[in-house]
């Protein structure tokens, strides 16, 4: 019988205080053992609940910083080493001729003439056949010119024709194109460093759907300038992987903001800037 008895019960705390005094506090502190128990079992039920909530939020959000910290240095030291890899490409390889036509002068026209004859008295033996005056008849049917002389190796068009003098032609000097150089006292920086600059480039890149679709990944090399002012030049293709993939890399290129421009002696100049862009499909080794 004595396991059927419920020692926290009311009615075993009647049979315990019958005809004791039940306004003792021990017959209180008895009667309301057992919902203050039970509370305190829900509350520590709940604090553990909570504290484990707690616990395993904070080491996943630890976990996920972590993880990142060393996505970020593991891209930043391979943009490191390719750059001290990277061989230096001879300035006259990477910088474009650009040839200037040169001028191209009008052949010059001169309008054929007749000679006119002064009428000048004297011997017959002194005039030169040349000299011989030429009939009215004759001067009506040529178109050619009248003149102090003749000429016959122009053109009888005078609506081309130029006149007979000398001609100097000048050349305007056309302006040299700015040098641009591979490698200053301060090279060109992103705002922020290069973490800024891996950072923008994993969140604006676009992997193009036929590569994805096909499985092709690779590093694109690019190299592009970036000019006096900060802004992004020329940019071209060192290194290609695929045809999609370049003319993203290029793209993304393209896109980057202003760069804190390069420095020779003080003055801001035109730099030549390398950048590798990295393309991996996840689940792809």
């Amino acid at each position: 019988m004595a396991k059927d008895v419920d020692l926290t019960s009311r009615e075993w705390s009647d049979i315990v205080f019958e005809g004791r005094n039940k306004a003792f506090g021990a017959y209180v502190l008895r009667t309301e053992s057992k919902p203050r128990h039970m509370k305190a079992f829900i509350y520590t039920v709940i604090g553990l609940v909570v504290i484990g909530i707690v616990a395993y939020s904070y080491l996943s959000v630890q976990a996920y910083i972590a993880e990142q910290a060393a996505i970020t240095d593991q891209a930043s030291q391979e943009l490191v080493s390719f750059v001290d890899q990277t061989e230096e490409v001879p300035e006259e390889e990477i910088q474009e001729k650009i040839e200037m036509p040169e001028p191209e002068a009008l052949p010059e026209e001169i309008l054929n003439t007749v000679k006119v004859t002064e009428l000048l008295i004297a011997k017959d033996e002194e005039v030169k056949k040349e000299d011989e005056i030429k009939t009215v008849d004759e001067l009506k049917e040529t178109e050619t010119a009248f003149g102090s002389t003749d000429f016959d190796k122009g053109t009888d068009d005078r609506n081309v024709v130029r006149e007979y003098k000398n001609e100097v032609i000048v050349e305007e000097k056309k302006p040299e194109p700015e040098q641009v150089f591979t490698a200053v006292e301060q090279m060109p920086q992103f705002p922020g460093g290069d973490v800024a600059l891996m950072k923008y480039l994993n969140e604006n890149i676009n992997y193009p759907q036929v590569a994805m679709e096909n499985g092709v990944q690779g590093r694109v090399i690019v190299q592009f300038v970036v000019t006096k002012n900060g802004t992004i030049g020329e940019v071209k293709i060192i290194r290609s992987v695929d045809r999609d993939l370049d003319k993203e890399a290029v793209r993304l290129c393209k896109s980057l903001p202003k760069f804190i421009p390069g420095k020779m002696n003080g003055q801001a100049v035109n730099v030549w800037y390398t950048l590798p862009i990295t393309f991996k499909l996840q689940g792809i080794n």
